[in-house]
């Protein structure tokens, strides 16, 4: 599997028996044993490249991941070992950026020896397709492959500006919301139902927005500006409230419990040390969490 992913790496036999300190010759065998005992062709091969087949990409990544196994098994037994390598994580735009970015310093400084590369997307990331270590999710999860650790609660609240308050008045009720700008998340249908609490228990109301965007951060600075109204999560929008920038709204009715933030990350009989640490970073840091503190 080595010498077929080095030779799949470096496009080419030469440069994956330099690689491997071994002869072209001997790596050509290896991959023409390794053909025959699976009964299919892996490689294509002319005068000029190498490329895959249809058959041989789907074993490059099966054992790209075997021989990634391997190696942390070999990491985890090691004493003391020092958790290293490169770090996939994929995190939401807005909440990304303005709450785990400001913790990421502390852990470089703890685990120098890992690689962070990070991915901002309000999109839901198919962690195995996109060979994804670890995600940061503030949603609910219906992805039984994956392994889900709970960091912290999240509470919704609904908020306008002073400005938009002054042009277009109070709503005192969920009915009045009718009349009212309400901004919406773009292919989440979810977050546009707004939950409130009745004196008939829990109600539900879908918004209809003439203005909808795919990224909170977004909706957060259209509500800033005086446009709509929003629901969102008091994480995101907690220091605004607390500096006056916006005001609370239906405060005796709104439903204010959403879904908990998460760590989410494939299974595996070996964790990685590096999720691992970064996971367990995560939730000592929720434990004590920043926007409590004023966070930007």
């Amino acid at each position: 599997m080595a010498v077929f992913l080095a030779v799949v790496e470096e496009g080419d036999f030469s440069a994956a028996a330099r690689r491997l300190r071994m002869t072209p010759s001997a790596v050509s065998k290896i991959i023409g044993r390794l053909e025959s005992r699976l009964g299919v062709r892996l490689l294509q091969r002319s005068t000029r490249r190498i490329s895959l087949t249809a058959e041989g990409s789907t074993y490059a990544d099966s054992a790209r991941r075997i021989l990634n196994d391997i190696k942390e098994a070999e990491i985890a037994v090691q004493p003391g070992a020092e958790p290293r390598g490169r770090l996939r994580v994929s995190l939401p735009s807005a909440f990304g950026h303005r709450l785990i970015v400001p913790m990421l310093p502390a852990f470089i400084d703890r685990y120098p020896a890992v690689e962070l590369e990070l991915m901002f997307t309000d999109a839901i990331v198919d962690l195995l397709a996109e060979a994804t270590d670890v995600a940061v999710r503030v949603a609910a999860h219906s992805d039984s492959r994956l392994v889900v650790r709970r960091l912290a609660p999240n509470r919704r609240v609904i908020c306008a500006s002073p400005r938009y308050l002054e042009r277009h008045g109070m709503p005192t009720t969920p009915d009045d919301l009718q009349g009212h700008i309400c901004l919406g998340v773009t292919a989440r249908g979810g977050l546009n139902v707004w939950e409130f609490d009745g004196p008939n228990g829990l109600q539900s109301m879908r918004i209809r927005s003439p203005i909808e965007a795919n990224s909170t951060e977004a909706l957060r600075w259209l509500a800033l500006a005086g446009i709509g109204i929003i629901r969102m999560s008091e994480i995101l929008v907690g220091p605004d409230i607390k500096a006056g920038r916006l005001a609370s709204l239906l405060t005796g009715y709104n439903h204010p419990d959403g879904a908990p933030i998460c760590a989410v990350y494939p299974p595996g009989r070996i964790l990685s040390p590096r999720v691992r640490v970064f996971v367990d970073f995560l939730a000592e840091q929720f434990a004590n969490p920043p926007w409590l503190h004023g966070a930007p």
